[in-house]
């Protein structure tokens, strides 16, 4: 299984929960990498509730990493309409797409990893979309998305701590400080007083 239980943190830091069916007149779901297998329990368990929840769903995949290990099982649940796409830029233009023709009474559903489901948010909340129709749970990787407070620039991935920013080259410290309106968590330079002390970088979580 790709589950990870976060350990506790601040406040702003986002926590996330295990995909349920809800009643709806559309269901919009996204996901990258390990996020299809939420997208797969959540079709489990549909079928024993929701007969005809898959047949108003809208799935939006990003297999990242896995390549085609989960592509012919998701079209298999036969959703109204599925895509399958090489990054969240080349998908956003569906993304906006659909939540502009969205109508009341839309549940969205978000698996993945960490970046994907912050971008996604972001993008719901910018259309209006209610909280309380959202749906989050976190699969696979525990990489983050992180922004520079310095330079402001975005690093995707990170997977370790300190790291490098790739924009400006500072050492950043990765913190659980998180904005919702960036998807991003934040990175501090950690040598500021003492440049070149820099510790060794150490995987997340281990």
């Amino acid at each position: 299984m790709s589950k990870f239980q976060f350990p506790q943190s601040i406040a702003s830091r986002p926590v996330y929960g295990t995909l349920a069916p809800r009643p709806g007149k559309a269901h919009l779901m996204m996901a990258d990498a390990e996020g299809a297998e939420a997208l797969l329990d959540l079709a489990a368990q549909a079928g024993a509730r929701d007969s005809g929840l898959m047949a108003k769903a809208h799935i939006l995949y990003l297999p990242r990493q896995t390549g085609e290990a989960f592509v012919d099982r998701l079209r298999a649940l036969n959703p109204a309409q599925f895509y399958v796409g090489p990054s969240f830029d080349a998908a956003l233009p569906r993304l906006r797409r659909v939540l502009s023709d969205a109508h009341m009474g839309l549940q969205v559903y978000l698996a993945g990893t960490e970046g994907l489901i912050g971008r996604a948010a972001a993008e719901l909340a910018a259309a209006g979309i209610p909280v309380g129709s959202v749906q989050t749970e976190h699969r696979g990787s525990v990489a983050r998305r992180m922004q520079c407070v310095h330079c402001k620039g975005i690093t995707e991935d990170v997977i370790t701590d300190p790291f490098v920013c790739a924009h400006c080259g500072l050492n950043l410290f990765v913190r659980d400080h998180y904005s919702r309106r960036l998807a991003a968590f934040q990175g501090v330079c950690i040598d500021a007083e003492d440049p070149g002390n820099v510790p060794e970088p150490v995987e997340l979580y281990r």
